[in-house]
């Protein structure tokens, strides 16, 4: 694998600050220098205000501003320093509704924890290497939900209302 992160900028956002270290230590097998951290969402809302981060790895739960207000606030914000900012959420909830939840808030990638290394790095080169479109809809903004660009050839069941039905399974 090759990635160059000596220039990448990374905001580190979690209130467990062994677990900061911990991810410190991954982005810096990575070449990854220029690393600030945050102990909550308030607290990188203020440090984004000054450090134009490339790529923010967020916790979920942490007082007073969790990393799903934080998402909302960064990608909807009327005073957000980089709606555009690719985040990575890192989290020991994992139920699919909350892996739903993120995705709705705007995240960019899910990782639950206990995380590896091999995993950390992953997501980092994935977001960074390819990043997904942004789009804007009634109630969503942030990164493509679909990991894949395939062309739909069925009905537009959003635009006509149509009940959901059972699909083939695409080749």
């Amino acid at each position: 694998m090759e990635f160059d992160g000596s220039d990448l900028k990374v905001l580190v956002i979690e209130d467990n600050q062994h677990f900061r270290m911990l991810i410190r230590t991954v982005l810096q097998t990575l070449g990854i220098r220029q690393v600030h951290e945050a102990v909550d969402g308030a607290n990188a809302l203020d440090i984004l205000k000054t450090y134009p981060a490339d790529l923010v790895i967020a916790d979920w739960k942490m007082e007073p501003m969790d990393g799903i207000v934080f998402a909302h606030r960064l990608r909807r914000g009327p005073d957000s320093p980089n709606p555009y900012l690719p985040i990575i959420m890192v989290t020991g909830y994992s139920e699919a509704r909350l892996v739903h939840e993120a995705r709705d808030a705007g995240i960019n990638e899910f990782l639950a924890k206990p995380i590896s290394a091999k995993s950390l790095i992953s997501r980092v080169v994935a977001v960074m290497s390819k990043p997904r479109p942004f789009v804007r809809t009634g109630g969503y903004f942030g990164p493509d939900r679909r990991r894949r660009q395939v062309p739909w050839n069925g009905e537009e069941r959003r635009r006509t209302g149509a009940p959901t039905q059972p699909q083939p399974p695409r080749k």
